[in-house]
């Protein structure tokens, strides 16, 4: 032992030495006197001798970097063997608890290199940045005559005799998976009808086109029709007529889905329609989503798309657009330093897709050529003049009538071809309209067509057949960028189509199903991988007969259900309340399927003996963590019963990093012990189940232990209830009850101290952080990090904001606030419940309307240094009322704030004071900060909210929202179907690096890099690398999302089971995966026949890009980072590598040929999918 102290102390004294080494060097390099203070403005003699020092500094950066990385791992290994078991808290003499330091160190080892990233330096400016066409355009909402929103259009009648007008019609019809009826009702009400017309249809003209984009219901429609009409289908497909247009199995929402359901639903559609008609599609149609991120682009591009189509953007972007002739555009991400991500995007110019809205700009004269409003039929024109059918006498009139509104059109686009859509939601659902369409469109086409003089050239088309006339005329192939088209980086949030009507309502519309989404998201992801892990291990053993394969068809259906709620009105909570519970029923039943899926696969894996496995679905190994007893419900967690012989369980921890957490059971006995699988006491803390602010639940207990959980694995713990009837260390609780009677509690196994008044003022402290509550409202006041003397205001409030009384009220789309929130005010003080433990400490707040918990973890670690916030909401007695929670600091932010879009990338933000005040809300999946040079707040969430900043140093997210008349979109209805609802959060406090004048490692690193042209960041305002606005979290930051987003599952062995050596703890990884790397998914594959897996997955990795000027101390685990490089093949313990094969985003195209080397390069930022075999 003393010998492994000795090497350990010589280890840490070599890595100090490497790092102080490190240090000075960069100090010369900074303070070098020949330097000028530029800020890299260089006379052209020095250009060469500082590009010499950059490359020299480079390699020693390297070498000290795998120095350091050396240290790190002999230290490992010397100390690998020592007690890895967290040592057991203790009381200090004043009554409070410690739980002694870890006797295994942990590294924050990042290779500068992979700190450049977010400096940026690279790329060119684009043409159209977002932000600040945001901050140039007057937002004025002027009539602009016949096109109400825009202006009026003239052309000069010659102007195409050069080069003709070239038209492409596409007809189309948008299919909504759920919205004003269910799915399953829509496909047999609508659907079915319109693809069956469609197969008949087409046939009678080679000339005619159609397009269709929702793979959901062209699947169901799919296994209903018989093998000639599929055989029909294939070669519409074949010959251009049909084209499958994005091919996801939904058109999704873009503000609240996370990127992982993104993808997920991209692989099934893409999957399914290689399988089933092998089509691989290529261009991107969006036209409902209500505004679009700049995720999907990227997700589109990294599928191999060349093109894409939106149209639901702000109608003063659209505009201005128009009249600058930016609506076509290459779409870049923020952060791409090579144009990799570009994919051109064609905005449509006018209110709607439909017919009214998209043959120019007169919606009275393009009513008059949808032929389904024809007179007799059930819909009109809103303009009073109604369509005529065309006639040889008519058709002159009527085609020059609509030339010259194609004409008008053809002005705002920089080139002489055009896309006109025909179609509009579940179009084309009987004979008759396809045949009124298609007919009378063809005698205009045929007129236009042998008129030379009119120099056109009309037909019908598919999007791809635009897209490539398009390429065809600027002369370049499919994917190239275009001459003379504009690079537009950021994203198209918030939406308004009229007025001051924004779509920022929905970013928290039914926010139970937003929650239950993401918990989903969570199972599928790791029963994906245990599945795949337990699949590949019995193959390796050769016993996979044995293995409940039609797990796989639990799991296919479950991606199924996830990938349906991506659907723009569903996780939206925009669709009717019977709409909204058959949403929910599929996700419950999909949540129920997949813990099963988990549970057989934990249950395969934790055996000693993998030759004992038996398969009995009548009596599961393993029992659920949780169970919900309707769509509805919120989880109800399973209690352990607890009798003299030990109950066993198996913990999965669904991260690839290691990581040690406080793991939450229910027992029904206060006399819980909790060891390791060897029989090792592990630090617990017990507390009571509270039902209600004041009552305990009876025989019901909460053991918390910290435990330390291997990447991706499964850990064995044991439960006893000792002889002696010892209870686990037990916290202190306080009651406060202002103006209420003081109950007279009986003997609790918890004490409970009861005080009448509101307490004072308190603290909470770890060993990072102490956090202080305000005493009559028990909600947060402050934070002070360790080791600093400045405490940071980060008051929490209430607050209500109404609906306006004029005509136009808030919906399940818009939000119209009748002005700025109000403070909360519940009939009652609240009930104050605050508890001090060894583990955790907790303050408890009971409203009328809220229960709120804020808990800071008294552990290392990741978990203990964010508060950890939960709201658990029930606003069903209001009345078009929205409840925020809002944060109040010292954070000098001014009027700049920073949102995710979809958990992959940031976005920044300026409140804009010319707009309204619902126009500055913002989705948030995932979080959102608030920074200055000195601080950053985080605001992390367990489900997408909306959230804005309204003023410098404040945060403040809508947590549910009960309307009770619809906003005039089409619902018609509000939203009255609210449920208690828990909303989760974490809140990060960290110090940016440049705010330490001593100067630290990483601003040393990030000063010098902007002295050597890497202009870095700034304060709160939008940080502006090389003029394209970009930001990101840190590395902590991540981390702490993850650990939110991916909880520990508990699942208890049932009674009687085996028990260890029989069951041993499973630790899936060899290696542990640098902690910028992200393992995304593990997704078996689907074999030939439908319901069974393959021996192939697909493996998809996330590198995140991290903001290293953020102080990261004490993450509890080993961090390091690799410039990208990770080794597969040794990545999995006990399984081989049998193919590697990297392929584009969704399968369908492999990049490449198959390597034998299995070491993988990945780029910041980049998500990258291999398909490999593993056995």
């Amino acid at each position: 032992m003393k010998l492994k102290k000795q090497v350990t102390v010589c280890g840490a004294a070599i890595f100090c030495v490497a790092v102080f080494s490190l240090y000075l060097m960069l100090d010369r390099v900074q303070h070098d006197p020949t330097r000028h203070q530029s800020g890299g403005n260089f006379p052209r003699s020095q250009i060469s001798v500082l590009q010499n020092r950059i490359e020299q500094l480079e390699q020693l950066l390297e070498e000290n970097h795998e120095i350091i990385s050396h240290i790190k791992d002999s230290v490992l290994e010397l100390t690998a063997h020592a007690e890895g078991q967290p040592a057991l808290p203790h009381h200090t003499p004043n009554g409070s608890w410690v739980l002694p330091p870890e006797n295994r160190p942990s590294f924050l080892s990042v290779s500068p290199q992979d700190c450049q990233f977010a400096l940026g330096g690279k790329g060119q400016n684009p043409d159209l940045q977002m932000l600040a066409v945001y901050s140039l355009l007057p937002f004025d909402n002027q009539d602009g005559g016949v096109w109400k929103q825009g202006f009026d259009i003239t052309y000069e009648p010659n102007e195409w005799d050069t080069e003709p007008l070239q038209v492409f019609v596409v007809p189309h019809s948008h299919n909504d998976p759920g919205w004003i009826k269910t799915f399953d009702k829509y496909y047999y009400d609508q659907t079915q009808h319109i693809l069956n017309s469609m197969v008949l249809k087409m046939q009678e003209d080679p000339r005619r086109r159609f397009i269709w984009s929702e793979i959901s219901f062209f699947s169901k429609w799919w296994d209903n029709i018989s093998a000639q009409k599929r055989a029909a289908v294939r070669r519409l497909v074949g010959n251009g007529q049909l084209e499958m247009v994005t091919g996801g199995w939904v058109m999704p929402d873009e503000a609240n889905s996370h990127y992982f359901a993104m993808i997920d639903q991209l692989i099934e559609g893409h999957q399914w329609l290689e399988k089933n008609i092998g089509v691989m599609p290529r261009s991107g149609w969006a036209v409902d989503p209500f505004g679009y991120s700049s995720t999907m682009p990227y997700l589109l591009k990294r599928s191999n798309l060349t093109a894409m189509l939106i149209q639901r953007v702000h109608y003063a972007i659209k505009k201005h657009f128009a009249a600058t002739q930016n609506l076509e555009f290459m779409w870049r991400q923020t952060w791409d330093p090579d144009a990799s991500t570009d994919i051109f995007c064609h905005m449509m110019p006018f209110y709607s897709y439909d017919v009214p809205h998209t043959c120019g700009p007169d919606p009275k004269i393009c009513c008059q050529f949808d032929f389904k409003r024809l007179p007799g039929g059930r819909i009109n024109c809103p303009w009073k003049v109604p369509p005529r059918a065309i006639t040889d006498s008519n058709v002159a009139e009527r085609a020059q009538l609509l030339l010259d509104q194609y004409r008008k059109k053809s002005k705002l686009f920089r080139s002489k071809v055009l896309l006109v859509p025909l179609g509009d939601d579940f179009r084309y659902d009987k004979p008759q309209e396809w045949d009124a369409q298609f007919l009378n469109y063809q005698r205009i086409f045929d007129f236009l067509n042998s008129r030379p003089s009119l120099h056109v050239q009309a037909q019908f088309g598919t999007l791809s057949d635009y897209f490539d006339a398009l390429y065809k005329r600027v002369g370049i192939v499919p994917g190239m960028r275009p001459p003379g088209f504009p690079v537009l980086t950021g994203d198209f949030f918030s939406y308004a189509d009229r007025e001051d009507h924004y779509w920022t309502g929905y970013y928290t519309s039914r926010p139970f199903y937003k929650s239950m989404d993401r918990v989903l998201e969570a199972h599928l992801r790791g029963a994906e991988i245990l599945y795949s892990l337990a699949l590949a291990h019995t193959r390796h053993a050769g016993a996979d007969g044995r293995y409940p394969l039609s797990d796989y068809a639990l799991l296919s259906n479950a991606r199924r259900n996830l990938g349906l709620f991506q659907h723009h009105d569903a996780i939206t909570g925009t669709a009717k309340e019977a709409v909204a519970v058959d949403y929910g029923v599929r996700l419950l039943q999909s949540l129920t399927n997949l813990k099963r899926v988990i549970i057989n696969a934990a249950h395969y894996l934790v055996l000693g003996d993998r030759d004992t496995y038996q398969h009995d679905p009548t009596t599961p190994f393993l029992g659920m963590d949780d169970t919900r007893p309707n769509q509805d419900s919120l989880p109800e967690r399973t209690v352990v019963k607890l009798d003299a012989s030990p109950r066993f369980l198996v913990v999965f921890n669904p991260l690839e990093q290691e990581r040690l957490s406080v793991v939450p059971v229910l027992v029904d006995s206060p006399h819980a012990h909790v060891l390791s699988e060897e029989g090792q006491p592990l630090p617990s803390q017990l507390t009571a189940h509270w039902g209600s602010a004041t009552d305990t639940v009876p025989n019901v207990y909460q053991v918390s232990v910290l435990a330390r959980l291997p990447a991706l694995g499964l850990r064995v713990l044991q439960l006893h209830r000792p002889v002696d009837g010892r209870t686990a260390p037990l916290p202190s609780v306080r009651l406060h009850l202002p103006g209420r009677d003081v109950p007279q509690r009986k003997q609790e196994p918890v004490p409970v101290r009861v005080f009448p008044a509101a307490a004072e003022d308190f603290c909470l402290e770890n060993q990072h952080l102490q956090a202080c509550f305000w005493g009559h409202s028990g909600l947060l006041k402050s934070i002070r990090r360790a080791g600093e003397e400045r405490e940071q205001r980060v008051s929490s409030e209430f607050l209500v904001y109404g609906t306006r009384t004029s005509k136009d009220k808030s919906g399940a789309y818009l939000f119209l606030p009748d002005g700025e929130a109000k403070p909360y005010a519940p009939k009652d003080p609240p009930v104050v419940r605050v508890t001090e433990g060894p583990l955790f400490s907790e303050v408890a707040s009971y409203y009328q309307h809220v229960q709120t918990v804020v808990r800071l973890y008294k552990v290392p670690g990741v978990d203990g240094l964010a508060l950890d916030v939960s709201c658990l909401v029930d606003i069903r007695d209001h009345v078009n009322k929205e409840l925020a929670l809002r944060f109040s600091t010292d954070i000098e932010s001014d009027d700049t704030f920073f949102t995710d879009l979809n958990g992959f990338q940031i976005q920044p933000r300026r409140y804009q004071r010319k707009l309204p005040l619902q126009a500055n809300f913002y989705p948030m999946p995932t979080m959102a900060y608030i920074q200055d040079s000195r601080s950053r707040l985080t605001l992390h969430t367990a489900q997408a909210l909306g959230v804005t900043s309204l003023s410098s140093g404040q945060l403040e997210v809508i947590l549910d929202r009960r309307l009770m008349q619809d906003d005039n979109r089409g619902l018609g209805q509000g939203l009255k179907d609210n449920k208690r609802t828990c909303n989760r959060f974490r809140l990060l406090l960290e110090r940016r690096a440049t705010a330490n004048k001593s100067s630290s490692f990483f601003s040393k690193l990030t000063s010098m890099f902007k002295a050597l042209g890497f202009p870095g960041a700034g304060t709160g305002s939008p940080e502006v690398q090389d003029g394209r606005p970009i930001s990101f979290p840190s590395l902590l930051s991540h981390i702490t999302s993850m650990h939110l987003n991916a909880e520990v599952l508990v699942m208890p062995v049932a009674q009687g089971k085996l028990a260890p050596p029989a069951l041993r703890s499973f630790m899936p990884l060899a290696a542990t995966l640098p902690c910028d790397f992200h393992i995304l998914n593990l997704r078996t594959l689907q074999a030939e026949e439908d319901s069974l897996p393959s021996a192939e997955a697909a493996l998809i990795l996330h590198r995140k890009g991290f903001d290293c000027s953020l102080e990261a101390k004490n993450l509890g685990f080993n961090c390091t980072t690799s410039q990208g490089k990770l080794a597969l093949g040794s990545l999995f313990q006990g399984l081989e590598l049998g193919s590697l094969q990297p392929t584009s985003l969704t399968l369908m195209y492999p990049l490449g040929t198959a390597s034998n080397s299995s070491t993988i390069h990945l780029d910041p930022m980049e998500i990258a999918t291999f398909r490999i075999r593993l056995g």
